[in-house]
């Protein structure tokens, strides 16, 4: 019986993982029924079975990415560099979520604009930054710093994706350095 969670638990995430790469590469517009079962290489009846419809299929994504968002948040809050590192290292090129969060973030961005799934992916991204500022938060005890750095990981990630250089004058080591630099010689609030 475990096997066969397994293996549909896999089928599963087949399906997810094409619903996601249709998002990225085709947009909304793309994501039929028939087009992501073809990407997962899954019947259209075996994609049903997981997912009644293009609803389901787009909440199943939401859950997805609260998921993945809480356990990116574990794993911020106990990097052996410490949160700050962790999100600004996460936030470039190469560097992405071992948990698969960015690909996942990047693909509800696909459907936050609008259609029926829009209102619920806008509240999914609210959780996403919620998660990744409160892991700030416990290694910044000012919440405006934290913020602040919270702002400057989603400009590079925002930069990674428009395809704007994340370089000119100082590389995003340089930026970590010197953010980390200001972070230790603030004076401490409490």
């Amino acid at each position: 019986m475990a096997e066969r969670r397994n293996a549909a638990g896999s089928a599963r995430d087949r399906v997810l993982d094409a619903y996601e790469t249709v998002l990225v590469e085709q947009g909304p517009g793309g994501t039929t029924l028939d087009a992501v079962a073809a990407v997962a290489e899954v019947s259209k009846g075996g994609l049903l079975y997981h997912f009644n419809s293009k609803e389901s299929l787009a909440a199943g994504l939401l859950d997805r990415l609260r998921e993945r968002s809480a356990t990116d948040a574990e794993l911020m809050r106990t990097d052996p560099g410490g949160a700050v590192s962790y999100y600004l290292r996460t936030s470039v090129p190469g560097g992405g979520s071992p948990v698969g969060l960015t690909r996942t973030y990047l693909a509800t961005l696909r459907i936050a604009d609008g259609g029926a799934a829009g209102d619920a992916a806008r509240d999914a991204l609210a959780t996403v930054d919620a998660d990744g500022l409160a892991a700030l938060r416990t290694e910044i005890d000012d919440p405006v710093v934290a913020w602040l750095v919270q702002l400057v990981g989603d400009g590079l990630y925002l930069r990674t994706l428009t395809g704007a250089p994340l370089t000119g004058d100082v590389s995003p080591a340089e930026l970590h350095d010197t953010l980390q630099s200001l972070l230790a010689a603030r004076p401490r609030t409490g």
